[in-house]
């Protein structure tokens, strides 16, 4: 069961389609601990909306006129870092979903999802998770692992193996000190290191490399991301 923020989600909703945003609208407003405080047409509209109202949470379609929702998360992670993105979308192609999290956008779920698991991944971008469409991360982990091989994962020490397992887990950082006794500065420094030898941009590509190569055994829903 989910617990209730102490005070409501604030969420910034972006799509060109009228009639789409006001479902999507509907749907996330039957939970009451989510606010919609604004709404979007274009992308210019949305960066502008983002700065009007610094929202909890930017909920953003990939097509959009003026600028598109890889364009606006971009903007986000450069002019508000502190606002999580969820790009909601009808596309499952790998150039988008690539395209999406190199940007830096906190979750990708497709316009197929059911209210709940909506309202879920508002819910876990607002706390600091990552969240993937379960349909396409299977996808997504062949396509950006497609040849990487046991010579990166022998470059991991065991300690770094430690932490990406408690990372893949949703432990976040100050959570993983605690459980291996090490500070979080030591973690934050790990992460690096690991991010490097694995060629990976965040935790959840760095959990889904290291599930490619066998090294972690994990369903990557949602992977806290500090």
């Amino acid at each position: 069961m989910m617990a209730r923020p102490a005070s409501p989600i604030r969420v910034l909703l972006a799509d060109d389609h009228v009639v789409v945003r006001s479902g999507i609208r509907q749907l996330l407003e039957h939970s009451s601990d989510i606010q919609i405080v604004a709404e979007a047409s274009d992308g210019e509209a949305a960066e502008a909306l983002v700065q009007q109202h610094h929202p909890d949470v930017a909920v953003l379609d990939i097509q959009m006129p003026k600028a598109s929702g890889i364009e606006v998360t971009r903007w986000v992670r450069a002019n508000a870092p502190d606002v999580g993105v969820l790009v909601l979308t009808a596309y499952d192609d790998d150039p988008y979903v690539m395209a999406v999290l190199q940007a830096g956008a906190n979750g990708y779920v497709l316009k197929t999802a059911s209210p709940e698991e909506l309202i879920r991944a508002v819910h876990d971008v607002h706390e600091g998770k990552s969240v993937l469409d379960a349909s396409i991360t299977q996808k997504l982990m062949a396509h950006v692992f497609s040849g990487a091989k046991t010579s990166i994962v022998e470059e991991l020490t065991g300690r770094e193996l430690e932490v990406l397992s408690l990372a893949a887990k949703g432990y976040t950082n100050k959570a993983i000190g605690v459980q291996l006794g090490i500070s979080d500065r030591t973690v934050q420094g790990h992460l690096a290191h690991i991010f490097g030898k694995l060629q990976a941009g965040s935790r959840t590509e760095a959990v889904m490399r290291a599930v490619s190569l066998g090294w972690i055994s994990q369903n990557v829903g949602t992977i806290a991301e500090e």
